[in-house]
């Protein structure tokens, strides 16, 4: 019993068919768009921890001088990781703004 000598292939781009107005309309398309969202923000917090485990090496092998030979990694590190979390900050503004009830005047 071996490894089969092929790679699996992943679609890098986001479904063509989705529509992001009416993202019900294709219950497949919404589905391989929600994939495709989980599996780059997977990307980018990998990316993040990398740069994490350079910043550490970096403060440990600097030691004292850290400060200035380490700032490029940890300005690299801080941009990876804004906007990559899955809570509230992860989504697009639109979808967490404060709700607007009507008020009826008197």
């Amino acid at each position: 019993m071996g490894r089969k000598k092929g790679t699996v292939e992943f679609d890098e781009s986001p479904p063509d068919d989705f529509d992001a107005a009416n993202p019900y309309k294709d219950p497949v398309a919404m589905l391989e768009m929600r994939e495709h969202i989980v599996r780059e923000k997977w990307i980018d917090i990998e990316k993040a921890k990398i740069l994490r485990d350079r910043v550490k090496w970096c403060y440990r092998i600097e030691g004292i001088n850290h400060l200035q030979k380490c700032r490029h990694l940890v300005r690299q590190y801080l941009e990876s990781t804004r906007g990559i979390g899955w809570g509230k900050d992860g989504r697009h503004p639109s979808l967490h703004g404060p709700k607007v009830e009507s008020v009826e005047s008197d």
